[in-house]
């Protein structure tokens, strides 16, 4: 009967802000910054799924917890349609899916409880990848990556010996110049990583410490790869042929280098797991 009271309760505010998600909907699928977002809860159900003996052990609504979650749901939601500030108009899908993400946590607690809350605090915090990130904390991020995937490539440029002249983003190669433009920061990659990062360190790493230093590796890994993608496209383009620049690898290499992200992130992942085995105990020698 809770679940079935849950899934109601989870519908109503998907019917109530239908026609602002359709538009949402629309944005996903042109926009891959948007995609991963109908993943995320598809993935947080399967875990609380998967978990559900010892989440749910103990069932008692807890209204406070509901409540106060479905203040800030109606919050956020009044602020997803109404131009209160200047920036709301660009942040309308960030309002809009923080008031879905905080209805379904007030019907999560109003159906199982604040216990079944704090056992599911992970799949339940996880849903925060499904808010986009805001303005103008996004255009600082794909500044900060910009600039990082700017230098990287300048270090790796200067390590392969290449002859390079830089200006700023900008890089001139024999008979090639090429800019680093906000396209290739490298946030959607980066955001792919970190979601992959988290959810593998969740399930293998039962360390919060663990999970966030391997949150925090993600950062200069997708930076190096992203340099090393730029002087692999520039390369080829200045000494092989003009048009890598506008090739399948320039347009779709994002698997390939996303493949090199995840051996980096492979390795971090095992030195984390081999730093935080258990020390095996030893005492004084004995002898016979």
């Amino acid at each position: 009967m809770m679940v079935l009271a849950f899934a109601a309760l989870c519908t109503l505010p998907v019917l109530v802000k239908w026609l602002p998600l359709t538009r949402l909907l629309v944005l996903m699928l042109h926009d891959s910054t948007y995609s991963h977002i109908p993943l995320i809860p598809v993935v947080s159900g399967v875990l609380i799924w998967l978990d559900r003996e010892r989440i749910f052990a103990r069932v008692s609504p807890s209204w406070t917890v509901a409540g106060v979650s479905l203040v800030l749901s109606v919050v956020s939601f009044w602020l997803s349609s109404a131009n209160v500030w200047e920036f709301s108009v660009a942040n309308r899908p960030t309002f809009l899916m923080g008031g879905l993400v905080l209805a379904w946590a007030s019907a999560f607690a109003a159906c199982f409880g604040a216990d079944a809350v704090r056992k599911a605090s992970f799949e339940l915090l996880f849903l925060l990848f499904a808010i986009p990130i805001p303005e103008p904390l996004l255009s600082h991020l794909i500044g900060a990556l910009q600039t990082g995937s700017a230098d990287a490539a300048d270090a790796a440029y200067r390590i392969f010996g290449v002859p390079v002249l830089r200006d700023g983003y900008v890089f001139a190669l024999p008979g090639v110049s090429i800019r680093v433009a906000e396209e290739c920061s490298g946030i959607r990659s980066t955001l792919a990583l970190l979601i992959t990062t988290v959810l593998a360190g969740h399930l293998w790493i039962r360390s919060r410490a663990g999970v966030l230093l391997l949150a925090i590796l993600v950062v200069p890994v997708a930076i190096v790869k992203n340099g090393l993608r730029i002087v692999t496209l520039s390369c080829l383009a200045a000494y092989v042929d003009p048009s890598w620049l506008y090739g399948r690898l320039h347009r779709y290499g994002g698997i390939p280098f996303f493949l090199l992200d995840l051996l980096m992130m492979g390795l971090a992942f095992r030195l984390v797991l081999w730093w935080q085995r258990p020390k095996q105990a030893s005492g004084p020698a004995v002898s016979y």
